[in-house]
């Protein structure tokens, strides 16, 4: 199984991944180490890793009502990780599309 879930793409990642020195926003396995991270980051896309910097997001509690009631949930936690790339190297997320 990858580490790597899927890229965040947000106005605020957007804006970060145009800075001199890039970051882009992945989510990632919860049980995944910076590590694990920075060596699949590097082996998907051929670029060099400066730096990683992880952040575990909790799950917001959500409440849907229907003919049965109120039903209350969770939606599930999530691992982001935000990383910084050396300068010079950039990856393209829309070449694709």
């Amino acid at each position: 199984m990858s580490v790597l879930k899927r890229p965040i793409i947000t106005e605020k990642s957007n804006m970060q991944m145009e800075w001199k020195v890039p970051q882009y926003t992945f989510e990632v396995d919860i049980n995944a180490s910076k590590a694990q991270i920075k060596k699949e980051v590097e082996r998907v896309y051929e670029v060099k890793v400066e730096n990683v910097r992880t952040l575990i997001v909790r799950g917001k509690a959500r409440t849907r009502y229907s003919k049965r009631g109120i039903i209350k949930g969770k939606s599930p936690n999530f691992k982001k990780a935000v990383v910084t790339l050396s300068e010079g190297n950039e990856i393209d997320f829309y070449k694709h599309i």
